[in-house]
């Protein structure tokens, strides 16, 4: 029999924010309400990347042996990770938004069908060629929200790539459905205990021991001389947002790190001297709605940004902002395709500014290009 998580993923309420306290939900692009999601049949597409370059994707399974599972010990850590890329390749078959298995598991937590999810209509040419080969390409490392498949950040990684960035998108199995390779779909069992203190140090060991699988000598992907192993940003939703900067922390290939609307669970209470950005929701991004973020911020010791946008909650930043605006489901205040555009110019701006040195005017300070972010320096 199937086990059921206890907890129901609905309306714009945010992971809770108290340091310890337990998740009581995760928000979506949802309305705030108990009734059924309305029926929809058209379908729904990631918005497309506004770079120079076409991108492609592939996935990998890895295995970390010798490294027992927190959430089933009898078995070693494994992973799903969506690679996105650069390519030259315009025309094939693009790539499934999520399978139906993890539609169906997913969509079952936010009261939508599971085809719905399964459905969406991604931009990236299905295990494409990369442009490059020289080992030229910044690398991007994402982690997704808790219990959020990686597809969540799907649009993220393909604007990343279509910038020229290699991405990993990092599924965490056991925190979030994920089909492998064999057929096996597993299912969110960490959602069960809600025990989100453990969630952050294994998501800093995978998140590491994804860069040595793409870095080292034996790579798992058999393209991963197109990476700079020199140049790697970690970043991600939610508490993989914490658990970038906890792997920050522990592993200094990491270059720099972002955190996008999650509480600092787990924080680790050293300083960190390489760059590090805050976004946040409108009502939890601010000092003092959220103590975590505010000892993680005193905690930063160079570059840093703390940022807020208004008219936003706590998936906004997540496809969840634009599919939400798509299917007639998004209440913020905050249009969804407003949303994403912000996300990806922040992110892309900070990969910008702390891989390649270039100009990133968005994270300078309010101007009249984006009069939704805000600024804080507490």
């Amino acid at each position: 029999m199937r086990r059921q998580a206890k907890h129901v993923l609905l309306g714009a309420t945010a992971l809770a924010v108290t340091a310890g306290a337990t998740v009581a939900a995760i928000s979506t692009a949802q309305a705030e309400t108990t009734d059924p999601a309305p029926e929809t049949t058209a379908a729904l597409a990631v918005p497309a990347p506004g770079g120079a370059f076409a991108t492609g994707t592939t996935q990998l399974h890895l295995v970390d042996e010798g490294r027992p599972d927190v959430w089933v010990p009898e078995v070693d850590r494994e992973l799903m990770v969506s690679m996105w890329y650069p390519t030259a390749e315009t025309e094939g078959a693009t790539a499934p938004y999520m399978t139906p298995e993890e539609g169906d598991l997913f969509g079952a937590q936010l009261q939508l069908p599971g085809e719905l999810l399964a459905s969406v209509e991604t931009n990236s040419v299905l295990d494409a060629e990369p442009l490059a080969d020289d080992g030229t390409l910044p690398l991007v490392v994402l982690s997704p929200g808790f219990s959020f498949p990686r597809a969540t950040l799907t649009g993220m990684a393909e604007e990343l790539a279509s910038q020229g960035y290699a991405v990993a998108l990092v599924g965490h199995t056991y925190e979030a459905p994920i089909t492998f390779p064999d057929g096996r779909t597993t299912e969110c069992l960490a959602c069960i205990d809600q025990e989100v203190e453990k969630v952050v140090p294994q998501r800093a060991e995978d998140l590491s021991f994804v860069l040595d699988e793409l870095t080292g000598d034996d790579a798992a992907w058999e393209d991963s001389g197109v990476i700079d192993p020199e140049r790697i940003v970690v970043g991600g939703h939610s508490i993989g947002g914490a658990s970038s900067h906890r792997a920050m922390h522990e592993d200094e290939r990491f270059d720099a790190g972002f955190n996008l609307d999650g509480t600092f669970f787990a924080l680790d209470p050293h300083q960190l001297d390489r760059p590090f950005m805050m976004v946040g929701a409108e009502e939890h991004g601010q000092p003092g709605d959220d103590t975590t973020w505010d000892k993680a911020w005193k905690k930063l010791d160079g570059w840093k940004r703390w940022i807020t946008v208004d008219g936003t909650t706590h998936s906004s930043m997540t496809d969840f902002g634009p599919l939400g605006e798509q299917a007639g489901l998004n209440q913020d205040d905050l249009d969804g395709n407003r949303s994403n555009e912000i996300a990806r110019a922040l992110v892309t701006g900070f990969a910008d500014a702390h891989l390649r040195g270039d100009e990133a005017p968005v994270l300078e300070g309010p101007n009249q290009d984006w009069p939704e972010l805000v600024f804080h320096n507490p």
